[in-house]
């Protein structure tokens, strides 16, 4: 211990004397610290940790058909959770947004429809009240309760006890609040965090019946706890046995009846891939990061090590062990390590404090959960002491090889020769890296130039939406299709709008879309499996297409004589008039059908466009209905205006009020709107590029060490070179030649290694392509502007040597 101890001070002493190799060295490890704990934080918030139930390890997912879908019918539910043997009990959950009255103002909030089970399937107990259980459920409506979250109850009741037994009405219906949940349960989504849970069955407050409707796969997730010694496997073939029954008992509702398992927590296996494929391509990326600041460190640390040669051959004639020196420098080593260690983490702890709380997107209760725990905190640690013993270990074999006699004679550690030192490999692996991390960062810029770039079919620009659904309002029936006009009327008289119109969901919301089965008009037997094409159906209002900048491609646009009394019509884009009918001119005056038998004429051809919130997918068919003969509650309203959208703003919302003071509603603008569609691309790009600007700052400090040292080391050689008569350009050549000579070569490596690992980044960025010129250029362009920065100083102090003042003091 008392060995120790002196290691310690000493370490110290060294570390205070040289600040400023002990500064960039901790910065340089805090920052790749902090980039790996934010990056495991995440993926440890939404793979590893388990979901905050009971037994969570157990609780599964079911995905029907080969596409993994999650959504069911009601009386597909009943089936599985009745006919099946594997699981302990099923239960079904969908997220919906209703409109809360408390007695106040009125205010959009996010439920949880839940089945009876739903709490006792999950093992959740109340901490106020009861919750919902299957004896609340006797038939449609028969279970008017609402059970709050902690985290709502504390911000909107203020922690009042009495809430229970309160009445408050969503959507115009009276629900009394029977209790609240444990605090950090705010459902089973890890990323959504819902206000309060109802019982699925009073969804049927419009007058529908969808509890009955084989056909409707409304309910958004089906759940359960696999049975004690059962697998996966068989659970499955549990469900297919049961699915293929259903199949042959409802060959018109029921197609595609396989099933698959994902775990529960994030929404279903594609969307969870997704998310896995992105976190571990960013912590490749990340532990990349680490490997550079090692190599950086230990280029440091042997360059500190030949400065100090003439201390370590005095202390090595003075009788110390080379075990001893060795242990010394590791105790240097690991003191860095921990203080840029903590420095890191404490940086990362903020950062993942300030993630845990953002919103994203301000219309949906998005959730990260990602606050630290001891897992992201012991790997930190491990990572800090990891590293410290990993650039420690660099001059170990300079150290071993030391000749004390030779060192003391000559009084220099020697000068810098043409061999490949260990400190030239490591500045190679480290630019190498820094290409990568750069190209990476490119690809992803290019990425998101091209979701920008991508043909949405639509111009968000100068155009607001105001979202709202009626039926919050209590709105039904007929009274829906007259609201709808008031508003459209009511807005239009606003000097600065110049077109409305209205859409049930604009296209790239996440909310959208609703899909239809589509056959030709020629098919009489309409089961699934003759379906000719799947469409994308929007029901628009007249003027939606000058509104929305959609172009008319042929035909005719809707108009408000399209009404119920009128033949069924709809306008189709291009891609849907290929598939159906071969070609758009082929298309306009021919019918299709939808599954319930419905014949549709197409009376108008539009551009193809973007339609779900995945930008990147393919082109889909798609399918705009009139509003008269489509209609729905759920209202988006598209203004456009001559001026500036925002001022807009607050004249919408004045005339929202006026038409109705109960009804909830959202204005943004549509470009605010499509932050959702373009959040993966904006992410990656950032991402990405932070990881890229830490990289190229490692490679930069790494090219500045090495040329600042071989020019300290070499600066009587160039003395002498002046001295007799040798020229500026070739002095720079000799002293920058082995430095540009490392980043030519390691750049090349990092750009072949990014090109290699096209399929990595293809986890991460869309259409993810290094072999692109602009990206290949670009990255050239920047590494060479790296070594020109880095090497920039140490080329003017090689340039302003004084020739005879140098031999001199030589």
């Amino acid at each position: 211990m008392q060995t120790l101890w002196q290691d310690l001070r000493y370490g110290i002493r060294m570390l205070k004397k040289d600040r400023g190799f002990t500064a960039v060295a901790i910065l340089t490890l805090a920052l790749a610290i902090a980039a790996n704990a934010v990056v495991f934080s995440a993926l440890n918030g939404l793979i590893l940790r388990p979901l905050n139930v009971p037994h969570a390890e157990s609780l599964f997912l079911i995905e029907r058909g080969g596409d993994k879908e999650l959504s069911h019918s009601y009386p597909d539910y009943l089936d599985l959770r009745d006919r099946n043997r594997s699981f302990d009990g099923l239960a079904a959950y969908n997220i919906s947004q209703v409109g809360l009255d408390t007695g106040k103002n009125p205010s959009r909030a996010w439920a949880f429809q839940v089945t009876g089970n739903y709490f006792d399937v999950l093992g959740i107990q109340p901490y106020l009240g009861r919750v919902i259980h299957p004896s609340d459920e006797h038939g449609p409506n028969s279970a008017p309760y609402i059970v709050l979250t902690y985290a709502y109850w504390h911000s909107h009741f203020q922690d009042d006890r009495g809430v229970v037994g309160r009445v408050v009405q969503l959507d115009k219906h009276p629900f009394t609040i029977v209790g609240v949940t444990p605090p950090g349960f705010r459902g089973s989504v890890l990323i959504f965090s819902a206000d309060f849970f109802v019982p699925i069955i009073q969804q049927q407050a419009d007058g529908t019946n969808l509890l009955s409707d084989r056909g409707n796969r409304w309910i958004g997730s089906v759940m359960g706890h696999l049975k004690l010694g059962l697998t996966p496997a068989q659970a499955i073939a549990d469900l297919n046995s049961i699915g293929s029954n259903l199949e042959k008992s409802y060959p018109k509702q029921d197609a595609q009846m396989t099933f698959s398992l994902a775990r529960e927590g994030l929404p279903g296996d594609v969307f969870g891939r997704a998310i896995k494929a992105f976190l571990a391509g960013l912590m490749l990326l990340a532990a990349l990061i680490l490997l550079a600041a090692c190599a950086n460190l230990g280029n440091l640390f042997a360059a500190r090590a030949a400065d100090r040669s003439r201390e370590v051959a005095l202390r090595l004639a003075l009788g110390a062990g080379r075990a001893r020196i060795l242990r010394q420098l590791f105790t240097e080593a690991l003191l860095i390590s921990l203080m840029g260690g903590t420095a890191g983490l404490w940086g990362s702890v903020t950062l993942l404090h300030w993630l845990s709380v953002w919103q994203p997107f301000p219309q949906y209760p998005i959730n990260m959960p990602v606050n630290p725990d001891a897992n992201v905190y012991g790997v930190a640690l491990l990572l800090s002491v990891a590293s410290g013993l990993l650039f420690g270990a660099v001059p170990v074999k300079q150290i071993l090889r030391t000749d004390a006699y030779q060192i003391i004679k000559s009084g220099s550690s020697g000068a810098v020769g043409r061999r490949l030192t260990a400190r030239e490999v490591l500045l190679g692996v480290q630019i190498a890296i820094c290409a990568v991390l750069v190209t990476s960062s490119m690809v992803a810029v290019r990425g998101l130039a091209r979701s920008l770039r991508s043909n949405f079919g639509f111009e968000p620009r100068d155009a607001m939406l105001v979202d709202t659904d009626l039926n919050m309002a209590g709105y039904t029936g007929d009274r829906v299709l007259a609201m709808q006009k008031r508003m459209l009327d009511a807005m239009q008289a606003i000097p600065e709008v110049t077109s409305v119109a209205l859409v049930n969901v604009p296209p790239l919301e996440p909310a959208c879309c609703v899909e239809s089965n589509i056959f030709t008009d020629a098919t009489t037997d309409l089961r699934p499996s003759n379906v000719a094409a799947t469409a994308i159906t929007f029901s628009i209002s007249p003027e939606y297409l000058h509104t929305a900048r959609t172009s008319l491609l042929a035909g005719r646009d809707l108009t408000w004589r399209d009404d119920q009394n009128a033949p069924h019509v709809a306008l189709v884009n291009r891609l849907f008039a290929n598939k159906i009918f071969g070609s758009a001119t082929n298309a306009l005056g021919r019918y299709y059908k939808l599954d319930n038998g419905t014949r549709i004429q197409v009376v108008g051809i539009v551009e193809d466009g973007k339609y779900t919130p995945n930008i990147t997918e393919e082109l889909r068919p798609a399918a705009f209905l009139p509003l008269l003969q489509s209609p729905n509650t759920e209202t988006w309203m598209v203004v456009r205006s001559s001026g500036n959208p925002r001022q807009l703003a607050a004249a919408l919302r004045t005339k929202v009020r006026d038409l109705d003071s109960g009804l909830p509603f959202f204005i943004q603008t549509w470009n605010e709107a499509m932050d959702g569609a373009l959040f993966p691309s904006r992410m990656a790009a950032l991402s990405l590029g932070v990881l890229g600007v830490m990289g190229a700052m490692l490679a930069a400090t790494g090219i500045f060490g090495m040329a600042a040292y071989s020019v300290s080391k070499r600066l009587r050689e160039f003395g002498i070179r002046m001295a007799v008569g040798a020229q500026r350009k070739d002095v720079l050549r000799a002293a920058l030649a082995r430095p540009f000579k490392l980043l030519a070569f390691g750049s090349a490596a990092g750009l072949l290694l990014g090109i290699l690992a096209s399929r990595v980044l293809a986890f991460i960025v869309y259409q993810a392509t290094p072999r692109d010129p602009l990206v290949l250029g670009s990255v050239a362009l920047a590494m060479a502007l790296l070594g020109l920065l880095a090497t920039w100083i140490p080329a003017e102090r090689a340039l302003s040597v004084e020739p005879m003042t140098l031999l001199r003091e030589q």
